[in-house]
């Protein structure tokens, strides 16, 4: 009886253990993803808002935005290579060691940002610095999100996976809602402060953001499924990947296509709400902070419901519901009617895209085993997230003149949520299946 008493004490010390780490987890990758993606989300802002002006003034200014909107999107071009070379490192010598380096790599490049010339004080050199330093943080992005799934989702208890990844999710838009609220009092600075110093605050900034994400990140452990992993297979991860999981990381390409509802949401409408229809930039600026302070109650919402009833109709739900509301949320922003942009844009952001974007952690982390997770998940997404972040300047680049100009850019959007929810609908569902079963599906992943 002693024995056994003994044994049933130590069973329930391991499992308040397990609990106190899962929770330090998502904790640690909540406030990790929140420091980074304000980082990240401050150059989308800056794009939408004053680069033009400051790095392309001689250009016609729809080219001058189009041009300062494709600087955005060119991290998404060093996002797959990122994917490659950090997903490699992950699965091969740990997490952690991802986490460290992709806040430093941020923090570094965002706070240069800051110091750059403009194209006034230098001429074209100013735009190629510029670029230079967006294709940094693009890098970097790559390894953050998918190193901060994969630790959250192997520490997480199996029944509620779906929930504890949704921090990482949580934090990034706890990101942007940081980015934009500095923005906020720096916009409304008479237009010639703005453009002399006041845009350089946000990104000067970065150097507290490196230091708390550093000091919160120390301690943090390496996950148990990656240390009792066999990692000694002979095979380097990527090799595995291909060779088990080809069909997944495609899914996951097309499925991560519904990044282009947060970077038409948060990017292109602001740049088209205040360059094109001159609306109040304050007004647009707070849209993106209440639709996404709904967003951090309805992210962990939708994944808890993904615990109950599975990810698949809850992330097919919010891709098909977000392709159907960017088409009254852009014909209120064309009508210049506040209370219609916040009502739309708090149920197309805030509610109906939360349920995609809170639930694909734990989608796309469990269609890997834990060997290969963190390249699956980074090189799956970053190649999706490519179009996701070019959607702004292809927006741009398509939207035409009149008060139905918008409607090309509705397209797009619905085409690109389309295809995503089609993605899904292909996947095989994996919330029942606990960490140990995921890790042998080897030989039917690719199927």
């Amino acid at each position: 009886m002693t024995n056994e008493s003994e044994s049933k004490l130590d069973i329930e010390v391991l499992e308040v253990d397990a609990l106190a780490a899962s929770r330090k987890a998502a904790l640690a990758s909540w406030i990790g993803s929140a420091l980074e993606y304000y980082d990240f989300f401050i150059y989308g802002t800056a794009a939408a808002l004053v680069f033009g002006k400051l790095f392309y003034p001689n250009q016609d200014p729809k080219i001058a935005s189009i041009a300062a909107l494709a600087t955005f999107g060119v991290a998404y071009i060093t996002r797959p290579i990122g994917a490659f070379i950090l997903g490699h490192v992950g699965d091969r010598y740990g997490r952690k060691h991802v986490l460290t380096f992709t806040l430093l790599l941020m923090g570094v490049s965002t706070f240069m940002v800051g110091l750059l010339p403009t194209y006034w004080d230098i001429g074209v050199g100013a735009p190629v610095m510029l670029v230079l330093l967006r294709l940094l943080q693009g890098f970097s992005a790559a390894g953050e999100q998918a190193g901060a799934n994969s630790m959250t989702l192997e520490h997480a208890p199996d029944q509620r996976r779906g929930f504890y990844s949704s921090f990482t999710l949580s934090g990034t838009q706890a990101g942007l809602i940081l980015a934009t609220l500095v923005f906020i009092p720096v916009s409304a600075l008479p237009e010639q402060d703005l453009l002399s110093w006041g845009w350089r605050i946000p990104f000067l900034l970065s150097a507290v953001v490196v230091v708390v994400g550093l000091w919160i990140r120390r301690t943090l452990p390496e996950t148990p499924r990656f240390t009792q992993s066999n990692r000694d297979t002979g095979k380097l991860p990527l090799i595995e990947l291909f060779q088990n999981y080809r069909g997944n990381v495609l899914r996951i390409v097309f499925a991560a296509l519904v990044s282009v509802v947060s970077t038409v949401f948060s990017v292109f409408t602001l740049s088209y709400a205040v360059n094109t229809l001159h609306m109040p930039r304050i007004s647009m600026l707070s849209v993106l902070v209440v639709a996404n302070l709904v967003a951090l109650a309805a992210i962990p919402c939708w994944a808890m419901l993904s615990d109950r009833i599975g990810r698949r109709p809850v992330f097919i739900f919010g891709a098909l519901g977000s392709g159907l509301l960017i088409w009254p949320y852009l014909w209120a922003i064309s009508m210049q009617n506040i209370s219609l942009i916040f009502f739309t844009g708090i149920l197309l952001s805030g509610i109906t895209y939360s349920a995609a974007n809170g639930v694909w952690p734990s989608l796309y982390g469990e269609m890997f085993s834990t060997r290969v997770r963190l390249s699956g998940m980074a090189i799956g997404t970053q190649i999706g997230f490519a179009l996701g972040g070019f959607a702004p300047s292809i927006s741009a680049a398509i939207i035409t003149e009149g008060a139905y100009g918008w409607i090309p850019v509705a397209v797009f959007t619905s085409a690109a949520m389309m295809v995503s929810a089609i993605s899904v609908w292909s996947a095989r569902e994996t919330s029942h299946l606990s960490m140990a079963q995921l890790d042998r599906l080897d030989e039917v992943a690719s199927k």
